[in-house]
């Protein structure tokens, strides 16, 4: 495990940007504080990062450890590239961290495919800057 470095950084950021404030309209506080608490799993293509999640540890959140801030570049989703994320962050949280409960924040429309990859909702629905949320539980 490393330091992400400023470029790093700055790449994960600008594609969060794009994403979750340009193509989804939606004005929001990106930078939670939470970034510095959480490891970064993301993939690159010709050095532009193209899908990221961050891991964020228990006790920052949730009690439980969480997945949050999942985004796959619009030009790359048709290559599945976010169940493959997906996978390899799970993965890590149980090789590393110890199999676990996982809690994440899903935009409703997502439900089937967090469901999919074995996230069940809690039941717990909400609005998150005016987008439908679910909240989800990975067992």
């Amino acid at each position: 495990m490393s330091q992400l470095s400023v470029l790093e950084m700055y790449n994960i950021l600008r594609l969060r940007a794009e994403v979750f404030v340009v193509e989804q309209n939606c004005v929001y506080q990106d930078l939670d504080g939470k970034d510095d608490n959480s490891l970064h799993v993301y993939c690159t293509d010709n050095n532009e990062t193209v899908a990221y999640a961050r891991i964020v540890l228990a006790g920052v959140s949730y009690k439980e450890v969480s997945i949050g801030r999942v985004v796959v570049a619009e030009e790359y989703r048709s290559q599945k590239l976010g169940f493959e994320l997906m996978e390899v962050t799970v993965e890590f949280i149980e090789k590393d961290l110890g199999k676990q409960p996982i809690r994440i924040s899903a935009q409703s429309h997502l439900e089937k495919f967090y469901g999919s990859l074995k996230f069940n909702p809690t039941g717990k629905s909400y609005l998150e800057d005016g987008i439908p949320h679910i909240e989800m539980l990975r067992v």
